[in-house]
């Protein structure tokens, strides 16, 4: 017979579950939406634009959208549309995903892609080489 702690941690754990399905599915409708230049802003219909992670808040009211411009260019005026556009996008959102409610979007840029090239960089400096070198003998 289980506890009563371990029914709840089966249900906490089906929460996050479920919090990670939805925001998969908004990252599924927002990035078809901007392959597909439904937005009317202009600025939107033109830029290509990559969306990462889409992150549900636990009462699924709230969801940031990580995304990143191609090539990283005009991040902030990106954002700003973006921002503007944002009940557009939910409406757009709403009418793919079927939820009884459906989450405000907030969006942020996606700073993975800049650390993920850092680390590259300080992988390939001659020093670190040489340390990483020294361990595997």
């Amino acid at each position: 017979m289980p506890k009563l702690h371990d029914l709840f941690h089966e249900k906490k754990s089906s929460g996050v579950q479920r919090n990670l399905r939805v925001g998969e599915e908004i990252r599924h409708a927002l990035a078809d939406i901007f392959l597909r230049g439904e937005c009317h802003s202009p600025n939107l219909m033109s830029a290509s634009i990559t969306v990462s992670e889409v992150r549900v808040a636990p009462d699924l009211k709230n969801a940031t959208a990580f995304v990143m411009p191609l090539a990283g260019r005009n991040k902030e005026e990106l954002l700003e549309s973006l921002k503007m556009a944002s009940p557009e996008l939910r409406h757009l959102v709403s009418k793919r995903v079927k939820l009884r409610y459906t989450p405000k979007l907030f969006f942020q840029l996606d700073s993975t892609y800049d650390e993920a090239q850092k680390i590259n960089n300080l992988l390939l400096k001659p020093e670190v080489i040489r340390d990483i070198s020294k361990s595997d003998e």
